[in-house]
């Protein structure tokens, strides 16, 4: 009975031994299926139920998850992950039933990330397998990991420890596919639950879900799925929600973006675009914001919504200069798409970046209203020295100019008014005139009918491109050749001679430009008799700018010309003279008056008719007050102006006429004024030129006085009578009192007047001049040596001793060493032939000899003085007479 008993208790464990594991196999075939059919897990788990004899409710179910997740906590604990993947697996079974709802805070996707089954995992790295490779003995590893196993001289199985007769590595197709296979259903159930928390109102499952979502999308085949599960809308809300991981949502939408070309449209729809470009005008640009506008841009019916977004192109422009070299690389490739529209490519410029301007400037070539459009934009901009690097494109100055041959005025207009704004630029200068059509364009805009307004912009283009260019570089350009023609010159001053006052000025003033470059247009202005009569009637225009132009024209073209200006015949002669006299005089215009004297010091100097206008005018009056009040501004620090200068720097000019010793019906003048001693006083006060000028006058006068009373003396011994009474005769409105009291001129030998005669010595004038030769490098020094080398000029060797001495006792042996040492070659060649004179008719001292000695020998190794150099040493007994250096 016992042995009964045993029997039928062992055939009943053996049928419940079947049935358990029937029912364990279809668990796991329902979860390796990924089966999530209520109806199936409902009848599995009756079976169950059934089994364990228990009914099949909510009650139950409920009951078993509670203990099931108690159960998968402690093996988590105890880190036993296989079984706490079956215990998840279970779970999620029993979930799929639907009688008990799952909790909203729990993640369904979860335990495949963490729990992959054991299998799946390489023995040697610990990793999930990516290319699994079966060895001779069966077991499974990454390849890789066994790879380097082998490769430190291990020959068994790391699993097995058997010893293995060959390394051979076989892939593991089927372990492969499980793997790819079970990653599938993993990121299946994890989209799935990502969809499910974004769409939750809980923020920190949302979070979650971002964070997931965004890693899912870089699968095309998700982004598509996160799309048509309508999620784009919840992603650009998310863009405005500080509390949700704004980040993630960017790349999910970047991804979008890139993959679903069927959503780009809902992406923009849905506010991504100006969203975006909000968060970045206010700092909060990431890696992704650029990229998802990039790829937008992409899709050429999205182009005008994004470029319309309010700061969309100027947020753009300013990541140009992005320390992080991704986004600002993005930055200029999203501008660039956006660039196909010209009012984009417009807005662009506007904003600072041109580079995408000049290329959709330039894509336009044939499209001139476009092309007329963008230049009248152009005109209206802030340009800066970055913007000139673009637009400086050779291409684009090209196409811009060839705008001036449209037949539509309009163009045109736009056309010269964009030239005129670049024209101050001079990278842009260069490239005007390097483009062979520039000239001849804008002297059609001149020669043939158009719009005066045209012509005037036209010629004040011409005027500023040749400003801008230097002199060696004039010659450079064919078109400025062609400018300066016979045909060309004389036809802009036919333009002067015809028009109003405004074109006048304009004409004037290119005509001035040209004459300040060019030799030969100087020469055809002055050959043409009609334009130099115009050009001197416009002296008396009651328009100011008129008259100031044409003496700016007139003084170009006269200055450093052996033949001065180029004065009209008679009697327009004596009127131009009158008329410059009178602006000189009376004009209330610095300017003006700087011009006047100006050219009254280049008018021809052997005219005598000029001379007589000239004394009978009141130039030299004029010339008298200017010296006079610049005395005054000089002596205020800092009240002299640039004008103040030019005026008396052109008067002391002007001055020159009439100190020229054979002119002495001009120089008495002079000392009629009492003008010497307020001369001497601008060697201290002047600018260099003025010193320059005032020397020069200083001595003409001199110089002047010495001949006068060369030739008195020779026709007193020609006549045998008493040189002071035929001195007198022959100056009768000059002080003889030195027949009383008045103490003889050294030099001259009579009682010097500084009222008709000028003598330097007699007016404290050596002194000063001998201060000025410490400007050496301005041409003052050289003024001033001939000034003082008049005092020598006389044959009198008494003169020439008392001269020498008068030079020597105010230091100026000293004064002249300083030029010899410092001094350009025409100085020091003036001074060297004082100095000579000087030594020999004075004595110095032994220290200044010695001085005197070594700066010569210095001078020795100068080829161009040592000839000179040579001469003075043998005077000084240095050198013997039949040195080599002769």
């Amino acid at each position: 009975m016992n042995t009964r008993i045993i029997e039928h208790l062992s055939s009943m464990e053996f049928r419940m031994s079947a049935s358990t594991q029937t029912i364990a196999s279809e668990i796991k075939n329902s979860i390796s299926r990924s089966s999530r059919n209520r109806k199936s897990a409902v009848q599995l788990l009756e079976k169950i139920a059934e089994a364990v004899g228990a009914n099949a409710d909510a009650s139950l179910v409920k009951n078993e998850l509670a203990l099931l997740k108690q159960e998968k906590h402690e093996m988590e604990v105890q880190k036993k992950l296989a079984e706490a993947l079956e215990l998840s697996q279970l779970i999620n079974l029993l979930y799929s039933t639907e009688m008990v709802s799952r909790p909203l805070n729990e993640d369904t996707s979860t335990y495949h990330n963490q729990y992959p089954i054991g299998s799946f995992i390489c023995p040697l790295c610990d990793e999930m397998m990516v290319d699994p490779v079966a060895i001779i003995c069966g077991h499974s590893f990454e390849r890789k990991a066994i790879q380097e196993y082998f490769k430190r001289g291990n020959y068994d199985c790391p699993t097995c420890r058997q010893d293995l007769q060959s390394q051979e590595l076989t892939p593991n197709v089927n372990l492969r596919s499980s793997i790819q296979e079970w990653k599938k259903r993993d990121m299946d159930w994890k989209f799935q639950a990502a969809v499910a928390g974004i769409n939750s109102d809980d923020p920190f499952r949302e979070n979650k879900a971002f964070d997931d979502m965004q890693d899912l999308v870089e699968i095309s085949e998700y982004a598509v799925k996160a799309a048509e599960e309508g999620l784009i809308p919840k992603f650009v809300e998310s863009l405005k929600d500080t509390r949700l991981n704004s980040v993630a949502a960017e790349k999910c939408l970047y991804c979008l973006a890139k993959y679903c070309e069927d959503h780009k449209l809902q992406i923009v729809d849905a506010g991504a675009v100006r969203r975006i470009v909000k968060r970045m005008y206010n700092g909060e640009t990431e890696a992704n914001s650029v990229s998802i506008l990039l790829e937008l841009s992409k899709t050429e019916t999205l182009i005008e919504r994004i470029g319309n977004t309010k700061d969309c192109i100027p947020v753009l422009v300013s990541l140009l200069s992005n320390p992080n070299p991704d986004t600002s690389s993005k930055a200029k490739a999203v501008l660039q798409n956006l660039s196909s529209n010209t009012h984009f490519a417009v807005k662009m410029a506007e904003a600072g970046y041109f580079q995408s301007f000049v290329a959709r400037f330039n894509q336009a070539a044939g499209q001139q209203e476009t092309q007329a459009l963008m230049a009248e934009a152009l005109e209206k901009m802030q340009l800066k020295e970055n913007s000139i690097n673009d637009l400086k494109d050779k291409q684009f100055v090209h196409n811009l100019v060839h705008l001036l041959s449209s037949n539509s005025p309009a163009w045109k207009s736009a056309c010269i008014k964009c030239v005129k704004k670049l024209v101050p630029y001079p990278k842009m200068v260069k490239r005007f005139l390097s483009d062979p059509e520039t000239i001849p364009l804008l002297l059609n805009l001149i020669s043939f009918r158009s719009d005066p307004l045209l012509k005037q912009e036209a010629a004040e283009i011409l005027a500023l491109l040749i400003e801008a260019c230097q002199p060696p570089q004039f010659q450079m350009y064919q078109g400025l050749q062609e400018l300066q023609s016979q045909h060309n010159v004389g036809l802009l001053l036919q333009f002067v001679a015809k028009f109003d006052c405004q074109f006048k000025v304009k004409f004037l003033h290119l005509l001035l430009e040209l004459g300040n470059k060019s030799k030969t247009a100087q020469n055809i202005i002055r050959s043409n008799t009609d334009a130099v009569d115009n050009l001197f009637s416009c002296l008396g225009s009651d328009h100011p700018s008129v008259r100031k132009w044409a003496m700016k024209l007139i003084h170009c073209v006269s200055e450093d010309h052996p033949d001065g200006v180029p004065v009209p015949p008679s009697p327009g002669k004596e009127t131009a003279i009158n008329t410059l006299a009178s602006i000189l005089a009376c004009s209330p215009n610095f300017e003006e008056r700087s011009l006047a004297a100006g050219i009254i010091s280049q008018l021809p100097k052997d005219d005598i008719a000029i001379d007589e206008v000239l004394r009978k005018s009141e130039t030299l009056k004029a010339i008298h007050e200017v010296i006079c009040n610049s005395e005054e501004e000089f002596g205020v620090i800092g009240a002299s102006t640039n004008q103040d200068k030019s005026l008396l720097e052109n008067a002391l000019a002007a001055l020159l006429r009439f100190t020229e010793p054979t002119k002495p019906q001009l120089w008495r003048q002079v000392g009629q004024l009492e003008l010497f001693p307020s001369l001497i006083r601008l060697l201290s006060t002047g600018s260099s030129l003025a010193k320059q000028r005032t020397a020069i006058a200083l001595a003409h006068l001199s110089r002047s006085t010495s001949l006068s009373f060369a030739e008195t003396s020779i026709r007193l011994k020609q006549e045998n009578s008493m040189p002071l009474l035929s001195m007198k005769k022959l100056f009768p409105n000059m002080s003889w009192c030195c027949a009383d009291n008045e103490i003889l001129c050294p030099l001259h030998g009579v009682a010097c007047s500084q009222r008709l005669t000028f003598c330097l010595v007699k007016a404290d004038a050596v002194k000063p001049l001998l201060r000025t030769l410490s400007d050496t490098n301005s041409g003052v020094a050289e003024a001033a040596l001939m000034a003082l080398e008049t005092l020598l000029e006389d044959h009198s060797t008494l003169s020439h001793s008392n001269a020498s001495a008068a030079i020597v006792e105010s230091e100026g042996v000293v004064a002249i060493l300083q030029v010899l040492e410092k001094g350009s070659l025409s100085a020091k060649t003036k001074a060297l032939d004082l100095l000579q004179k000087i030594l020999n008719h004075s004595q110095i001292s032994d220290a200044l000899f010695q001085r005197c000695e070594g700066i010569l020998i210095q001078l020795l190794h100068e080829d161009a003085l040592r000839k000179k150099v040579a001469l003075v040493l043998k005077n000084m007994n240095i050198l013997p007479e039949q040195s080599s250096y002769f």
